[in-house]
């Protein structure tokens, strides 16, 4: 008899799902299936499937291997870099090790200088990320996204025809919009689970290799905790709603999440990367050129990169209101500048809109725990 499982252990199963797949991971790349490590939402992952490769995000969300990084690298460099350089330098990243290409992209300063260094231990090709959401930045991402298929066709020996492309589009497709209504319960009052819970699974569904697979499971499980809201299971209390915002926030960097909750907050929204914004918006599947049809969809990522960056505002305007967010509170990584300046005009933002806004800025450590959660206390207690 199938034993069906409880929803926080279908959670734990997500949030362990990276851990898991390194085996699994073993495995594809013994039936002679490449890996192409990425950093960063900007990549056209379509373009990678096409190719018959499987797109996999390097680990770059823990301190653990900093100090070798630092080695290196500048102290003062935003952890988020050296924790990828230090992953990579270390070969304590099986999904670096299983690669056979990394691809970068030029959002930043620090990261265009860590991808040269990556050169050295691995194959790794430079996508040139236009900064503006120009038409000529437009016409440069296409031509990257072309650029991209023609090496991916000379590194694994293939051709990357239309068809191949168009049908990875309509997949990546399926699993934003499979993404997108599972996040979508959180516009619940009270919410069907914790912030924690969801970015667990939102983080975790993209280390699931089989891509149908993992849509059906995404699915399947908005379902189950739909069904169970409607039928009384209430396991989160009514609380002061918290989007949060800023920089990537995945592994170590959840602690501000886990304060926040501890605390009496509920995040209830995600603006970051691995959030709202990675799978807001859809690739149009019926353009006639559809690699312009992919350029303009990861172009109009609004990350801090972009100037000026006017998309992020309208989709953190929209999310204010679909989410009835009660309080925003933004996530600065250290040495973090684009994200670092742009805090600003968020703030004017959110307090034009009458709501309260607090800006945290960390690392990878622990040390600023107590911190947090005073900072945290101090600022739900005023909601």
């Amino acid at each position: 008899m199938e034993v069906i499982k409880t929803l926080p252990a279908i959670f734990e199963e997500f949030s362990e799902q990276r851990r898991n797949s390194f085996l699994h991971a073993y495995e594809t790349k013994q039936k002679n299936i490449p890996f192409v490590g990425t950093f960063c939402t900007y990549t056209p992952t379509e373009v990678i499937m096409a190719s018959g490769a499987i797109p996999v995000g390097l680990c770059s969300f823990s301190d653990e291997t900093i100090a070798e990084a630092e080695q290196d690298l500048p102290r003062n460099l935003c952890p988020l870099i050296k924790s990828s350089y230090g992953f990579a330098k270390t070969q304590k990243c099986p999904f670096f090790y299983f690669s056979d290409l990394i691809i970068g992209e030029t959002t930043c300063d620090g990261k265009k200088k860590m991808y040269e260094m990556l050169g050295k231990i691995k194959d790794t090709y430079i996508m040139e990320l236009p900064n503006r959401q120009s038409p000529m930045g437009r016409k440069l991402w296409r031509e990257e996204a072309v650029a991209l298929k023609e090496k991916l066709e000379e590194k694994f020996g293939v051709t990357i025809t239309e068809e191949k492309l168009r049908e990875q589009v309509k997949l990546s497709n399926q699993n934003r919009l499979a993404l997108r209504h599972f996040y979508e319960l959180m516009k619940l009052d009270p919410p069907p689970m914790a912030g924690a819970d969801l970015y667990s699974v939102l983080y975790g569904s993209s280390f699931k290799f089989e891509r149908k697979k993992a849509i059906d499971e995404v699915n399947a499980l908005t379902e189950r905790i739909q069904k169970e809201y409607d039928e009384g299971n209430r396991p989160i209390p009514k609380r002061p709603r918290i989007l949060v915002t800023g920089c990537p926030i995945g592994g170590n960097a959840m602690k501000v999440v886990k304060s926040i909750e501890a605390n009496g907050g509920n995040v209830v929204c995600f603006e970051n990367c691995g959030g709202a914004k990675s799978v807001d918006e859809l690739v149009d599947e019926n353009a006639e050129d559809i690699y312009q049809a992919i350029a303009d969809r990861y172009l109009n990522i609004g990350c801090s990169c972009m100037t000026p960056n006017e998309n992020r505002l309208k989709l953190m305007g929209r999310l204010l209101e679909e989410y009835k967010i009660d309080a925003v509170v933004e996530v600065i990584l250290q040495a973090c500048h684009t994200y670092n300046v742009e805090a600003y005009q968020i703030k004017q933002f959110v307090t034009s809109k009458g709501l309260p806004y607090m800006c945290v800025e960390t690392d990878y450590s622990s040390s600023d725990v107590g911190q947090l959660n005073t900072r945290c206390a101090a600022f739900i207690e005023m909601l």
